[in-house]
């Protein structure tokens, strides 16, 4: 009689273990996946950060340079070569007839394994105006008043 009562009160059965270690493998897989998509999610967002700073770059730069002659120029794509993955960035342009501004836009895009991605930036910069182009010409050829005016070739 005691035999039959320690044996049934030490220890799990086969069915019991079994069970315990399909749930604990279950738990582990779960918090594994998790975890990786924590990471690709963190990666994912680390590339669209440094696809704005990109952009950030690029405006600085047409704003630098002028959007007039940026037009002028007429590159209006290209690469950021010392980033990995490779970075992609193109510029459109469209005058809006309103005191010489333009809607720019710019498309940052990259390839994360085979999934593209991109980023649009829309702003509007100021060109030279044609009003301060014509005060200027009508103060030098007018004779009158020795002072001048300073034309904005930058804005934003």
């Amino acid at each position: 009689m005691i035999t039959k009562r320690m044996r049934k009160t030490s220890g799990f059965s086969l069915v019991e273990t079994l069970v315990a270690g399909v749930i604990v493998s279950g738990t582990v897989l779960a918090v594994v996946a998790t975890n990786t998509m924590a990471l690709r999610t963190t990666r994912l967002n680390r590339q669209y950060e440094t696809a704005a700073s990109l952009a950030d770059k690029q405006l600085s730069l047409i704003d630098f340079i002028g959007i007039d002659d940026f037009v002028d120029a007429g590159r209006l794509e290209g690469v950021f070569e010392d980033y990995e993955p490779t970075y992609y960035w193109a510029v459109e342009t469209e005058y809006q007839d309103i005191d010489s501004l333009y809607l720019v836009r710019i498309v940052v895009s990259w390839l994360d394994g085979k999934h593209p991605h991109s980023l649009t930036v829309d702003t509007m910069l100021n060109g030279l105006s044609a009003y301060v182009e014509e005060e200027e010409d009508s103060e030098d050829t007018g004779g009158g008043g020795g002072g001048s005016t300073g034309g904005s070739s930058g804005g934003g």
